[in-house]
């Protein structure tokens, strides 16, 4: 395990889980310039290291994140990465799977970032929101781009127009969140669900999830080709043929992302 302690954003290394904490909990882990490009440089690292398989995200204390940091925003800071978008990573995509461990608040920018990773934890008191129209603003994290696309038009634009305030429950209703869980215990049920996933192929799971992304913005019939293009390379791989000898052998398979 390896951490790094002097900077806004922590990492560390659980496994094959990068967990990359956002720790300013003073400031109630608002997205400032630093902030976002130490995400940034997070997720490069988690994509780099072929040891690291899948990222969770989280913030210090008992808040998720509050959003852009707007006292730096007053003095002229960019909470914003080239090619990573807002907190260097709303644009980013990442190739390997993000967990996000949701505590207390993820307010504006820290709804986006919870809606930019490929799954969400809650714990049960936490609370989300775009509130960007109360303030002469939209949510332009991936807020207004992606929610409509994640539950349903009429709710998405109720939370989008409105501003309001959703519990982790309401959320999971809606399908925003994948699981909710005691208070304080959302960072250690995304690293179970991030060990179940390193457990599986992992040219597989970054296909599924490259798959799953872009056939988002594909008509049907070009998913299917992407798919097919997919599907042709994971059957040449080394991890294909080593999948099925493990089933046969009746053993866990010893991947090589090859």
């Amino acid at each position: 395990m390896s951490t790094n302690e002097s900077r806004p954003v922590r990492t560390r290394e659980h496994g094959n889980t990068l967990v990359i904490t956002i720790d300013r909990p003073r400031a109630r882990n608002a997205v400032n310039a630093a902030v976002a490009h130490d995400l940034a440089e997070a997720v490069r690292r988690l994509d780099e290291q072929p040891e690291l398989r899948v990222g969770v995200l989280t913030g210090a204390g008992d808040v998720f994140s509050a959003g852009m940091d707007l006292k730096a925003a007053a003095n002229g800071e960019s909470a914003t990465v080239e090619g990573g978008g807002f907190a260097g990573i709303t644009e980013a995509e990442p190739a390997k799977p993000l967990v996000a461990a949701v505590e207390g608040f993820a307010m504006g920018g820290g709804f986006e970032l919870a809606l930019a990773c490929d799954v969400v934890v809650a714990g049960s008191g936490a609370q989300f929101a775009l509130p960007e129209v109360r303030r002469g603003l939209i949510a332009g994290g991936g807020g207004a781009v992606r929610l409509p696309k994640r539950i349903p038009y009429h709710l998405a634009m109720e939370l989008l127009l409105t501003g309001e305030t959703i519990t982790a429950r309401r959320a999971a209703e809606l399908g925003v969140v994948n699981h909710t869980v005691e208070d304080g215990s959302a960072e250690s049920e995304a690293l179970e669900l991030a060990a179940r996933i390193s457990a599986n192929a992992p040219l597989a799971v970054a296909a599924a999830k490259r798959v799953a992304r872009t056939s988002a913005r594909q008509s049907e019939q070009q998913a299917f080709t992407t798919q097919r293009d997919e599907l042709r390379a994971l059957l040449a791989s080394e991890d294909f043929a080593e999948g099925a000898r493990a089933f046969a052998e009746h053993r866990s398979p010893r991947w090589s992302a090859r």
